[in-house]
């Protein structure tokens, strides 16, 4: 069984570096390697499920202990990203979000009614701007960062969801002008390599962390953390007197 297994994955093997190399696929004999798979089909699917399981498990491992490292030491993930309430609470909520996703839109009035209710949790903002369906997403997450370097976050934030549907290079300014920003500056500094570095490294611990949509949430406490993909009030109200 264990030679079999080894026949399957050097064919396996082979496949892939004839793939990607032509120079490999006068070399490796078209008829033997279709032979395996026809003869034994559910021998090669079954291999690639477990080395997909196998993956899956690692990366599992590998959120398990970044989530515990986050419970003892909150401020790695909470860095220098936008917050609002006390800046020591004992409890925070992290969201994941992008300002051209519509479920983050519905989900800001959900997050202002648990702010007002919990004003003692800490609330963090971090980007995960889906670039692969939102074209905006990006532009918006950096104009967004841009107005935080002059104290405007939130403000900006908000008009950015509220005029969700005009995402776009007018708007970004009209926004801007509306704070009374300085465009000058805004213009500078959305568009530099520090508003990228940013962006990427929230980009970077939703990768880790698991998180392939948005919004999505971790709550932290002094107990536990724990990490919800979209949520309801009555999710964020039962998770957050969990950790």
């Amino acid at each position: 069984m264990m030679q079999f297994a080894l026949k399957i994955g050097l064919v396996l093997l082979l496949l892939f570096n004839a793939w990607i190399n032509p120079v490999l696929a006068d070399i490796v004999e078209e008829s033997q390697i279709l032979q395996v798979i026809r003869s034994h089909p559910k021998a090669i699917l079954d291999s690639l499920i477990a080395y997909q399981q196998e993956q899956d498990s690692a990366k599992l491992e590998v959120r398990v202990q970044l989530v515990k490292s986050v419970t003892k030491n909150p401020g790695s993930l909470i860095s220098d990203s936008p917050h609002q309430g006390r800046l020591l609470s004992q409890k925070t909520i992290v969201e994941f979000s992008d300002f051209q996703c519509p479920f983050c839109r519905k989900t800001q009035k959900m997050l202002d009614t648990f702010s007002k209710q919990h004003p003692e949790v800490q609330r963090v903002y971090k980007h995960l701007p889906l670039i692969q369906i939102h074209d905006q997403a990006m532009p918006a997450a950096k104009a967004a960062w841009a107005a935080g370097k002059q104290g405007k976050f939130w403000d900006y934030h908000d008009q950015l969801f509220v005029n969700q549907e005009h995402l776009g290079e007018p708007l970004y300014e009209t926004i801007a002008q509306d704070l009374n920003l300085d465009i000058d500056r805004f213009n500078h500094d959305r568009v530099s390599k520090s508003a990228t570095a940013a962006i990427d490294a929230d980009l970077k611990w939703a990768n880790e962390l698991g998180a392939t949509g948005t919004p999505f949430f971790i709550l932290i406490g002094p107990k536990d953390t724990q990490i919800l993909t979209g949520a309801s009030l009555n999710d964020l109200e039962q998770a957050i007197a969990a950790v």
